[in-house]
């Protein structure tokens, strides 16, 4: 791993973790999730799994540092962590959608699906958070599965053309 790939993927996270800051919270304030959407770009860009550890970790502990959901810290972290690598098989095993923007984001639609299913189990039911599962699953997880898809479809190929116009676009997977 080299540090221009350390940098980019530090720059997906600061980009997400900006985002998430500026969204206003929906549902007693809770947030959408973006940062799942930089993750994504970034499992996307970077396709090794010392890379994707490091992007899900890092992600996943800020994700935990700022959210405004109780007890919210390990639950974003083993969230991020299993779906960004369940991301990852996906893309391993199926090259071609990386390169189909809209396979790449229904893939991105269902990885926040999952995201908020693994999130929402873990804090409800491991924890013990007395929220209700199928509320939370309908007002908050449903909106941010279209939201992400959108600002995927947005914000990807800015990133590949930001990338194709800097000495970056050798560093990342094609």
């Amino acid at each position: 791993m080299n540090t221009k790939n350390l940098v980019l993927m530090a720059m997906l996270v600061a980009v997400g973790a900006a985002l998430y800051l500026i969204i206003p919270g929906i549902t007693g304030g809770m947030k959408i999730d973006f940062m799942l959407t930089m993750m994504f770009i970034g499992v996307l860009l970077f396709r090794d799994v010392k890379s994707v550890f490091i992007l899900t970790l890092a992600t996943g502990v800020l994700s935990g540092l700022l959210s405004t959901f109780p007890l919210a810290f390990f639950p974003n972290i083993i969230d991020k962590l299993i779906t960004g690598f369940a991301f990852y098989a996906v893309i391993k095993s199926f090259k071609s959608i990386s390169s189909n923007m809209i396979a790449s984001t229904v893939l991105v639609g269902l990885g926040t699906l999952l995201s908020g299913f693994i999130f929402l189990s873990v804090a409800i039911f491991i924890l013990g958070v007395d929220l209700p599962f199928l509320f939370l699953f309908t007002t908050v997880v449903l909106p941010t599965v279209v939201l992400n898809g959108i600002s995927f479809f947005l914000i990807k190929p800015i990133v590949t053309k930001i990338l194709e116009r800097s000495s970056f676009h050798k560093t990342v997977a094609n």
